[in-house]
C-alpha cells in the first residue's frame, strides 16, 4: 500500500495554555457513548508560495477511560525535508489541573515503519504517557513546515467511532496567489454541519458539538455518515516537481510524465524474461501466464521512497530483488505487459473494506493502493499485484464496487472497478453425515468459494494443515468436534475457487427422547446474535452481497425411520431470500438450504425488518427432525 500524508486537523494557539480543562465542563451529550472526547482541534494552515505551506496544530482531548488512550497518542509524522518546531504538551488530570509538562526533548525519534518491513523515509516523532487514572486530559500543539503543496488534509470532525467533538476549527490562509479550490459534503444522515466564513481572504471552517458515533452493527464508516471539506490547489509542488490541478485529465498528464514515465523503463533482463515464457494464445491467456510468473518470482514490502512516497521502484530493481511494494509490483507487471506488446493502465484506488470513492469533479491527490487494468477484446482484466496467492484477473473485497483513477498518457480517466453479484460470491457445500445412536455425527463434506467468499478463505493457501484444522475447527464451532481433518485443500488461481474437503466427527448432535432422537436440519449454520434496536441512530450497511447453498445427506442409524419432518421454507424480502426444503429417499433424507443476503446502505428505519428475517433464518435453520426406532 502507498504512503498516505494524513495530518490530522490540529492547530496550535498559544493563548489556549492559559486555561484549563475541567471534565466537568464537558457537555453530557458528548460523553455519550464517547471514550475520548475532542475539546479543541484547531488547525491553521498557511499557504506562501507553490513550494511553501505551514501548518499550525493544537489539539486538547480528554480521555475518559482506557478504550480512548488510542485518541490522544502523542506523535507527529514527518519526512526528510520538514520543518517541527513548537513542541508542546501538557497533561491535565480530571479537575483540570495540570499534573504533566513535556517538550521536544521528551520525544524520540523513529521510522515510520507501522506496515511491516519497509524501505522508507517516513519518520516520526513520539512520546508515550502512561495515564495513572482516568479521566485524563491531553494538550498538544506544535508547527510543521512542507515544501508539498499537493497534500492539503481535509476537514472532517473524526474519523473513527466513540470519540465526539467539542470545537474543531480550519483556518486556512492562502498568501501564494494559487487559486484554492474548496468542496463540502454535508452529512447525508444531518450528523453534524460545518460553518464557513471568509475573514479577509482567510477561509475559516469550523464544527461545533458533534456527538460520538456508537460502534453498533453493521454501522457504515464514518467517513459516510459525517460531513467533510475538501481542498486543492489548482498549482502544487510534490518533491521539487511542480504541477497543475484543474480537472482529472490536467492532473493526470502531469502524473503520468513526472511519477510514472521515469519509472517505465524495461531493461534486457525483463525482455529476456518475457521472451522465455513462450508466450501464445489470447490476449487473456498471455497476461495470466505473465501475472502467474510475476507472483511466483516476487513478494510485498512497503516502500515509500522516492517523490513522497509516490513515485515506483524501477522494474529493475524490482525484477532483481523480488521484492516491492504496490506501486513497485504494479510497475514491474505493466513493464512484462509492455514487452509482450499488450497495453495496461496504472490505477490509484482508495483500498478497504467499506467502498470509497473519488470524487469525479473534485480533482486532488488521494488514494491508498495501487492495481493494475488490462483492456482486452472481451472485458477488462483487473490484476492485484501484492499477492502470491490471490488468482488471477481477481479482486477482492476491498477494491470491488468502487471506482479508480487510471493513469493514462493523456490524462486521467476514472473507472469503476467490478462488483460481485450473490451468485458470484457463493459457498457451495455438500455434508454426507452418518446419524449414531449415541447423539455423534461422523462425516464427510466437500467445500468451494467464489467471488468475496474466495478472498475470506485465500488465508488457508499460507498455512500449515494443522492451522488449517485449527482454523476450521474454530469456524465451525457450532459443531462439538472430537476429531476434524481437512484434506484437499485447493486454491484454484485459474478461476478464483477456494476449495477443500472435511472428515470429521463431532458429539453431542442429537438428543434422546424416549426411543426417538431429534436433530438440528443443519448442522453448519450462523450463530450470531441479532438483537433489534428502537433508537437506531444511524443507518446500516451490508457490505457485500453473497449465497450460501447447502446440500445435506444424512444416513439415518440401522432400524431407524423418520417421523417428524419440517415444513418446506420460503422467505422473501429486500434484504435476501431463504429457502429450506426436505427430500426423503428411504433411510436417507437430503436437506437444502440457500440463503442470499443483497449488499446496500440501508435506513435505520428497515434495521429491525433486516434483524428480524435474519432470526427467522436462523431460528429455521434449527428446525428440528425426529426419527423414531422401527
Amino acid at each position: 500500500m502507498m504512503k498516505i500524508l494524513c495530518i490530522g486537523a490540529l492547530s496550535m494557539a498559544s493563548f489556549y495554555y492559559s486555561q484549563n480543562f475541567p471534565v466537568s465542563a464537558i457537555p453530557e451529550n458528548l460523553k455519550k457513548n464517547a471514550d475520548a472526547v475532542i475539546r479543541k482541534d484547531l488547525t491553521t494552515i498557511q499557504i506562501n508560495k507553490i513550494d511553501d505551506i505551514r501548518y499550525q496544530y493544537y489539539t486538547v482531548t480528554t480521555v475518559l477511560n482506557k478504550d480512548g488512550d488510542s485518541d490522544a497518542q502523542i506523535y507527529i509524522p514527518y519526512e526528510k525535508g520538514n520543518s517541527i518546531s513548537d513542541i508542546k504538551v501538557n497533561i491535565y488530570d480530571e479537575s483540570g489541573k495540570k499534573i504533566k509538562s513535556f517538550s521536544k526533548s521528551d520525544f524520540g525519534d523513529f521510522a515510520n515503519n507501522n506496515q511491516g518491513t519497509f524501505y522508507s523515509d517516513n519518520r516520526v516523532m513520539a512520546m508515550s504517557y502512561t495515564p495513572t487514572q482516568y479521566p485524563y486530559t491531553v494538550e498538544f500543539s506544535y508547527q510543521i513546515g512542507d515544501e508539498n503543496t499537493v497534500f492539503l488534509p481535509d476537514f472532517i470532525p473524526f474519523r473513527s467511532t466513540n470519540i465526539s467533538l467539542e470545537e474543531a476549527q480550519m483556518k486556512i490562509i492562502n498568501k501564494s496567489g494559487i487559486e484554492l479550490k474548496t468542496k463540502t459534503y454535508p452529512s447525508a444522515y444531518n450528523y453534524a454541519a460545518v460553518t464557513e466564513s471568509d475573514n479577509a481572504g482567510e477561509k475559516i471552517y469550523s464544527y461545533k458539538n458533534v456527538p460520538a458515533i456508537d460502534d453498533v452493527f453493521l454501522l457504515p464508516q464514518p467517513i459516510k455518515i459525517l460531513p467533510k471539506v475538501s481542498f486543492a490547489l489548482t498549482k502544487f509542488n510534490l518533491e521539487g516537481k511542480q504541477g497543475t490541478l484543474n480537472d482529472w485529465k490536467d492532473f493526470g498528464s502531469w502524473y503520468y510524465k513526472n511519477i510514472l514515465e521515469p519509472v517505465f523503463v524495461s531493461t534486457p533482463a525483463i525482455k529476456a524474461e518475457v521472451a522465455a515464457l513462450k508466450l501464445q494464445g489470447t490476449t487473456e491467456e498471455k497476461v495470466k501466464k505473465i501475472y502467474q510468473y510475476m507472483q511466483s518470482k516476487t513478494r510485498y514490502i512497503f516502500v515509500a521512497l522516492g517523490i513522497g512516497g509516490w513515485q515506483p521502484m524501477l522494474p529493475d530493481e524490482v525484477q532483481k530483488k523480488g521484492y516491492g511494494d504496490c506501486k513497485g509490483l504494479t510497475t514491474y507487471m505493466k513493464t512484462m505487459l509492455d514487452e509482450a506488446g499488450i497495453p495496461s493502465y496504472y490505477c490509484k484506488i482508495n483500498s478497504g473494506s467499506s467502498p470509497v470513492s473519488f470524487d469525479k469533479d473534485f480533482p486532488k491527490m488521494g488514494g491508498n493502493h495501487i492495481i493494475l487494468m488490462v483492456p482486452t477484446e472481451k472485458d477488462n482484466i483487473w490484476l492485484e499485484n501484492t499477492s502470491q496467492q490471490i488468482a488471477f484477473n481477481h479482486l477482492g473485497y476491498s477494491t470491488t464496487d468502487r471506482n479508480v483513477l487510471m493513469v493514462k498518457k493523456e490524462g486521467i480517466e476514472v473507472v469503476e472497478t467490478p462488483s460481485y453479484t450473490a451468485e458470484q460470491s457463493k459457498e457451495k457445500q455438500l455434508l454426507k453425515i452418518q446419524l449414531n445412536e449415541d447423539n455423534s455425527i461422523s462425516g464427510e463434506g466437500s467445500f468451494a468459494y467464489t467471488g468475496i467468499q474466495y478472498d475470506n478463505n485465500l488465508v488457508l493457501a499460507t498455512m500449515s494443515p494443522k492451522e488449517r484444522n485449527e482454523a476450521i475447527k474454530n469456524l465451525l464451532d457450532v459443531l462439538h468436534f472430537e476429531k476434524i481433518e481437512m484434506k484437499n485443500f485447493l486454491n484454484d488461481k485459474d478461476n478464483a475457487v477456494a476449495k477443500f474437503d472435511l472428515d470429521f466427527k463431532a458429539n453431542n448432535y442429537s438428543k434422546n427422547a424416549g426411543s426417538s432422537i431429534i436433530f438440528r436440519a443443519v448442522p453448519i449454520y450462523s450463530n450470531n446474535v441479532y438483537k433489534t434496536d428502537e433508537n437506531r441512530e444511524l443507518p446500516f450497511e451490508l457490505r457485500q452481497s453473497f449465497q450460501d447453498e447447502y446440500e445435506i445427506n444424512f444416513a439415518l442409524p440401522k432400524n431407524y425411520k423418520i417421523e417428524e419432518l419440517p415444513e418446506n421454507v420460503t422467505l422473501n424480502s429486500e434484504f435476501g431470500t431463504y429457502k429450506l426444503s426436505f427430500v426423503k429417499n428411504g433411510e436417507e433424507l437430503k436437506v437444502s438450504r440457500i440463503i442470499r443476503i443483497n449488499k446496500g446502505l440501508y435506513p435505520k428505519e428497515k434495521y429491525n425488518d433486516y434483524v428480524n428475517f435474519r432470526k427467522k433464518t436462523i431460528n429455521i435453520d434449527n428446525s428440528k427432525i425426529l426419527i423414531s426406532k422401527i
